[in-house]
């Protein structure tokens, strides 16, 4: 029977007694001193790497199994998860690396290390790993038919643009403002899942509008009548949120005084919307995979399944490939949400919407704060386009309801706007002169070194385009070739 870290005692020594269980066991085990050198090697770990127990006691193992990484880099024994136990005493379980055998080849492996503690003081680490090859073969192969489904899904796609093009024209208006090219993209591609049960992961930075994308989906979805439940998957901790999405029953753990249902059952014949499903842990990622293959779960504290029929829309700022590369997201869930990718674009990328996006957002902040605001000055707008907007079009959203606040008239001044990290880059310790130079060219920058026009940098600048270029020749700013 394979055991896990849980099952050995971290009290013990290797002592004669406890070899004879530990040889048994089908997974490798390696005992490390704190020096890092081996003490205990069993059979299961001799067979899967090709060394003895004879050549590697006493000896320094992360030289054998762990001196490169996959592509052939340097490990060096400082950044290994088993050594750094060895300094802290925290346990570790790593499921993305390899270790090297003896004949030179390599194989994937799952492992742990786990302190060894005796009389309360440190004494080592206990490795256990197995080989997890064939569960690597069985990802690749499923990203390789998930492939082949991609191209066919494409093809298919491209002999019927037209028919899904007319049948997109019927499901209504989309609520999201902007007439730039990358919106209207992103409307058409709304407009062609909502009527579909797939998948969607909706990609993107914070504060680009992903929930309002999600919302948009289900509205125009066949499944519009029934409830959207959304999730913030990074405000829970990963024991509250597999109560939350899967709930549980009475007694099920402290303070769990009755039955509760989860956002799964609320969500029954509707829309589950998990927002950060990136901050999933490993666990609760395994749990979510099981229901979207089996569209079936159990509550907390229940033995009993219970079917659901959801459409699963998912959102992340976070680049999903790069965390499965780090071992941080499993692969098999990465295909299962990845089936239809949406990205928002990030505000920068669709300057030309911020008048459109600024009307929309004073009209709203009229209703909210009861005044009668009819817009933003000329200049106004012009700084608003001249800016990066770190924070998206939530920060936009904040900036126009600041200022609505502020104004006693109808008509909103924005000031040039600059992050603070910017600002203090510009100004600490240098001439008057060097300032002007420095926030000429980044206005410049910004609006791609357009000088005149209400979109310009004379405009932003408050000054004559005639001047500008004046101050540019005399300050030497040219336009780099």
């Amino acid at each position: 029977m394979a055991m896990t870290p849980s099952e050995i005692d971290p009290q013990v020594d290797f002592l004669p007694e406890n070899k004879l269980l530990l040889n048994a066991v089908g997974e490798g085990i390696y005992g490390f001193d704190l020096n890092g050198n081996a003490v205990f090697i069993n059979p299961a770990a001799e067979r899967m790497t090709g060394w003895t127990a004879q050549e590697l006691l006493g000896t320094n193992i992360h030289n054998c199994h762990h001196h490169s990484h996959a592509d052939g880099s340097h490990y060096p024994q400082e950044e290994c998860p088993i050594y750094n136990t060895l300094h802290d005493g925290i346990a570790r379980e790593i499921s993305h690396e390899l270790f090297w055998r003896k004949d030179g080849s390599s194989f994937p492996v799952h492992y742990t290390s786990t302190p060894v503690y005796k009389n309360q003081k440190l004494i080592g680490v206990v490795a256990i790993f197995r080989d997890i090859s064939i569960q690597k073969q069985t990802e690749d192969s499923l990203r390789q038919a998930l492939e082949q489904v991609q191209a066919l899904s494409e093809k298919l796609a491209s002999e019927n643009d037209y028919l899904l093009t007319e049948l997109a024209s019927h499901t209504g208006d989309v609520n999201i403002a902007g007439e730039s090219l990358p919106i209207q993209n992103l409307i058409q591609q709304i407009k062609l899942v909502a009527n579909t049960n797939s998948t969607v992961l909706i990609s993107g930075e914070n504060g680009t509008g992903k929930e309002l994308v999600a919302r948009n989906i289900h509205r125009l979805s066949e499944r519009s009548n029934k409830p959207l439940v959304s999730v913030n998957c990074a405000a829970f901790s990963p024991a509250l949120l597999e109560s939350e999405l899967f709930g549980h029953e009475k007694g099920a753990f402290t303070g769990a005084t009755s039955r509760r249902k989860g956002r799964f059952e609320l969500a029954h014949q509707g829309t589950l919307f998990l927002d950060e499903v990136a901050e999933l842990s490993l666990e609760a990622q395994s749990k979510l995979l099981r229901v979207i293959q089996e569209q079936e779960f159990e509550r907390v504290g229940s033995s009993t399944p219970i079917k659901v029929d959801i459409r699963l829309v998912t959102a992340t700022h976070h680049d999903l490939q790069k965390r499965v590369e780090q071992g941080l997201f499993r692969m098999d869930l990465y295909y299962r949400l990845n089936v239809f990718p949406l990205h928002v674009p990030a505000l920068r990328e669709r300057l030309d919407d911020i008048p459109t996006l600024v009307s929309h957002i004073v009209a709203g902040l009229n209703k909210k704060l009861g005044k009668k605001i009819k817009g933003v000055s000329k200049n106004g707008l012009s700084n608003l386009m001249a800016y990066r907007w770190p924070g998206n079009v939530r920060e936009l959203q904040n900036i126009i309801e600041r200022q609505s606040i502020l104004t006693q008239g109808q008509i909103l001044q924005i000031p040039p706007l600059q992050t603070e990290d910017a600002a203090a880059n510009i100004i600490h310790g240098k001439t008057l002169q060097q300032v002007e130079t420095a926030h000429i060219r980044h206005t410049l920058q910004q609006l791609n070194w357009r000088i005149s026009g209400p979109k310009g940098a004379a405009s932003v600048l408050g000054l004559p385009a005639s001047t500008l270029r004046s101050r540019m020749k005399k300050l030497n700013i040219k336009r780099p070739s």
